[in-house]
């Protein structure tokens, strides 16, 4: 299928890529040449309060990419997860925390261990972006990757508590004018940091937006445009002193942005989902429709066919009359079930669909019909499906040829199983003579409860009536 374009030509993720950028490059120019205009505001709380934010968000998308991961091993998924996990260790870990516990104090808590750990959840996405996007991998090679990463992680924030203040201040605050004008006062490894960051997030960007437009991936398409926000967010940060925590930067606020973008991709993605899982369903409910008509209906009106072609060779022929007659009557059986099937609700409990079947087989067979149903039982799909089917033909089977007056239906549920007893005449069961005996009915049973993993027995003796149980062992 072609991907759908926007009005403007493009592709939809680079699209919504160039449109963030257009926006983010205007708010850059003001912030760079209109100095009437405040960019930065004292508020440690609110401050706080978006890195507690912005890592709940990566915290939330790092999980959902995990699943991904999950499902289908991809070195991508892992790097994604890992690059917005390592970024919401360094928000809410390195950054908010710290902030919360030194409110109102002198000091600010150095900020070298998150800037630090910042670059290389950047350096990971990066790295997702350049991943092959069917590239797979290995459960022992992402346990070590994950270990590594670990490590490195763990190493930094341990060498920041350790050393952080003995490096020198990150921005030096007697350098520092007003916050409303550009000033670039960092420390020059500060400013190489926010550099090399703008350059990766570009990078990324560009990569996630061409992977996006080819897979049509939701969530890869506004991790893009997210990308391009973070981006600028670096330029800011060089324009202002970033790393004031006492301060609410432009650049905060197009971080922010960044995982909102990952919030709305990752709400996206989840919609996504669910329709393909609503249409994966259908499709299912069709295929299983289809098969139980090829497996009964269509089989039963075969048969028919082909008594009916010997009827003509032999007119008159009594058994062949009633082998048309139980053929055309268990026809119209799989018909009666294939339209209850469609008409029933998914959540309905198996003892209902069973009782409704029953009293259904009662009124069409005019035979007394007792049932004893455990509410607990619990029978799905094709389990749902085979047990219907194997009570339809023991009452069949009873009705017609052993002229029962009472059948009783018992099911239980722990553990789960169903007997068919009926006071009819009975059969032997050794008997290749007998209407019962290795016929098309008991076969047919016989298949259903071996494809859903049961076993089915049938007792009955001549003037006995006959009891046919399904269980499990």
């Amino acid at each position: 299928m072609t991907p759908l374009r926007s009005a403007a030509g493009r592709r939809p993720a680079a699209a919504l890529a160039s449109l963030t950028a257009a926006v983010a490059a205007l708010v850059t120019v003001a912030v760079a040449t209109l100095p009437f205009v405040h960019f930065a505001y004292r508020a440690p709380d609110l401050r706080a309060v978006v890195e507690t934010v912005n890592a709940v968000i990566a915290l939330m998308v790092g999980y959902l990419v995990y699943g991904r991961f999950r499902q289908d091993r991809r070195l991508q998924d892992l790097l994604l997860g890992l690059a917005l996990g390592t970024v919401a260790v360094a928000n809410l870990v390195l950054t908010a925390v710290p902030e919360a516990l030194t409110l109102g104090a002198d000091t600010n808590p150095s900020p070298w261990a998150p800037l630090a750990v910042r670059l290389v959840g950047t350096a990971l996405l990066t790295a997702a972006a350049l991943a092959p996007a069917r590239r797979s991998l290995q459960p022992r090679t992402a346990r070590l990757l994950v270990l590594g990463l670990l490590v490195v992680v763990g190493a930094l924030a341990a060498a920041g508590l350790a050393w952080g203040a003995r490096l020198p201040a990150a921005v030096d605050p007697h350098l520092v004018g007003s916050a409303a004008r550009p000033s670039f006062v960092a420390h020059p490894v500060v400013l190489a940091v926010q550099v090399v960051g703008a350059a990766l997030y570009a990078f990324a960007a560009v990569a996630f937006a061409r992977q996006a437009d080819r897979t049509r991936d939701e969530l890869i398409r506004w991790v893009a445009a997210g990308c391009v926000l973070a981006s600028f967010a670096r330029v800011h940060y060089l324009l202002l002193p970033s790393l004031y925590t006492q301060f609410l930067y432009t650049g905060d606020l197009l971080r922010l942005g960044f995982y909102a973008f990952l919030l709305v991709g990752a709400a996206r993605e989840i919609t996504t989902f669910w329709q393909a899982r609503a249409q994966t369903a259908v499709l299912e409910d069709r295929r299983r429709l289809a098969r139980d008509l090829h497996d009964g209906l269509i089989q039963e009106l075969s048969y028919i066919s082909a008594q009916a072609h010997r009827l003509t060779v032999r007119p008159g022929d009594p058994v062949t009359v009633e082998r048309i007659s139980a053929a055309a009557g268990r026809a119209v059986d799989e018909a009666r079930r294939a339209l209850v099937a469609l008409a029933r609700s998914d959540d309905e409990p198996f003892p209902v669909v069973l009782r409704r079947a029953v009293d259904e087989m009662a009124a069409r067979h005019d035979v007394k019909l007792v049932t004893s149903l455990d509410r607990r039982a619990q029978a799905d799909g094709p389990l749902s499906e085979a047990l219907l089917r194997i009570t339809g033909e023991a009452v069949r089977n009873a009705v017609r040829h052993g002229g029962a007056g009472r059948i009783e239906v018992v099911l239980d549920a722990e553990p789960l199983a169903l007997t068919v007893m009926d006071d009819g005449a009975g059969f032997d069961l050794d008997s290749p003579r007998s209407p019962h005996g290795g016929g098309f009915g008991l076969t047919s049973m016989r298949e259903r409860a071996t494809g859903v993993g049961a076993m089915l027995t049938v007792d009955s003796t001549p003037g006995k009536g006959t009891t046919v149980r399904v269980r499990w062992v």
